[in-house]
């Protein structure tokens, strides 16, 4: 009787943060495709001046029933300056992930981005020890696009740094942390990230 009515909640719980997310992504401008679910309410925002795609079927998990091991936070999908872009393809899972991007970081279909996953393409403050603690020269932020092609998995805690390229098909281990880009069709884990194994008869 009690877990029936847990169920129940929870399905209403799924129905209303969809709604909500839905008229949330409308009222900034947001396009996203058709079917969109979000468990849990996500955080997204957009700058003024940029943009943010997501594609058919996504599903942003931002609830702690929502993944089995739980998350850690909700997910985040922000832009963070004028002309910066983030493009999230068709058939995408997120589970409580963030996403920032100052330039471009795309992320292509039937992509699934495990729990508490990082994803950028910046360094967010300078290297240089004078500038760093406030950003004093913006301008000498690091940033190169990132980008994770078709059909990749990336594991829970995974960090994907500025400038990555993920190959098609390609899984990242869980806790990874990608500092260079990852060929298509294998296997990568560790800190850094390198290929343990490459995956036999996939295309």
């Amino acid at each position: 009787m009690i877990t029936s009515f847990i169920r129940f909640k929870r399905k209403i719980a799924k129905k209303c943060s969809t709604v909500f997310t839905r008229r949330m992504l409308k009222e900034q401008q947001i396009q996203f495709g058709n079917n969109l679910i979000a468990v849990g309410m996500p955080i997204v925002d957009r700058e003024k001046g940029s943009s943010i795609r997501i594609g058919h079927n996504a599903i942003l998990c931002s609830s702690d029933y929502s993944n089995p091991i739980g998350l850690n936070h909700r997910t985040v999908i922000r832009t963070l300056a004028e002309g910066a872009v983030i493009e999230i393809g068709d058939d995408v899972g997120i589970s409580g992930a963030s996403i920032c991007a100052v330039s471009r970081v795309s992320i292509g279909h039937q992509v699934m981005l495990g729990v508490n996953v990082q994803i950028s393409d910046t360094d967010f403050h300078p290297i240089k020890p004078e500038n760093r603690r406030f950003n004093k020269n913006p301008l000498d932020v690091g940033k190169a696009d990132t980008i994770i092609e078709d059909n990749v998995w990336v594991g829970a805690n995974a960090i994907v740094l500025k400038g990555v390229t993920i190959g098609r098909n390609s899984v990242i281990g869980a806790g990874s942390i990608v500092a260079s880009s990852i060929p298509p069709n294998c296997i990568a884990a560790g800190v850094p990230a390198k290929v343990i194994k490459h995956l036999e008869g996939v295309e």
